[in-house]
């Protein structure tokens, strides 16, 4: 028994030190997030036709240019975003994510949520904004064009920047706003 405890215990132990650790002084400020958000933004228009025509038609979207997931067994995913109404920044947000499951690995993805309707971005915009663990979301890759559909008033991209991660989890997201 003592053997699986052990086998246990180290890996959650790394992982909590990993997020810890991830969480030091080393800050964004709000200058280089919407920097980040705004290169991401472009990467979009330049390379996924089908999610730039949603920046422009939706009622609003939010992206989270530097999400960061680590898992082993246990995960976590954490970023901060920027949320958009008719092109403008109107605030910001902050994603958070636990979820367990058979998982394991590290990666950084682009993440953007984009709202259906003015209603639905003024849910997300009432705070403490939660997706579903049955949330599905694109993932886009360079030159592969896929449909994105709304599913109850909201579509959820994501674009891989890097890392591995293998594996299935249940969990959802929450989502908190700050207005500018």
């Amino acid at each position: 028994m003592k053997t699986l405890t052990d086998n246990f215990s180290k890996p959650v132990f790394v992982l909590a030190l990993l997020l810890f650790a991830s969480c030091g002084s080393m800050q964004n400020t709000e200058d280089d997030l919407r920097r980040d958000a705004t290169d991401a933004r472009n990467e979009i228009r330049q390379n996924h036709t089908n999610a730039a025509d949603m920046l422009d038609n939706s009622a609003g979207y939010a992206i989270f240019p530097n999400v960061g997931k680590g898992a082993y067994v246990i995960g976590g995913a954490s970023g901060n975003g920027v949320v958009y109404q008719n092109n403008n920044i109107i605030g910001y947000a902050d994603l958070k994510q636990v979820d367990i499951g058979l998982q394991a690995g590290g990666k950084a993805f682009i993440e953007v949520l984009f709202f259906e309707t003015d209603a639905d971005l003024e849910r997300f915009k009432e705070g403490d904004y939660e997706l579903s663990a049955n949330a599905s979301a694109v993932i886009l890759d360079k030159g592969a064009s896929q449909s994105i559909d709304f599913q109850d008033g909201v579509a959820v991209v994501t674009i891989p920047k890097g890392g591995a991660m293998a594996g299935v989890s249940v969990g959802g997201q929450r989502f908190s706003f700050q207005p500018r």
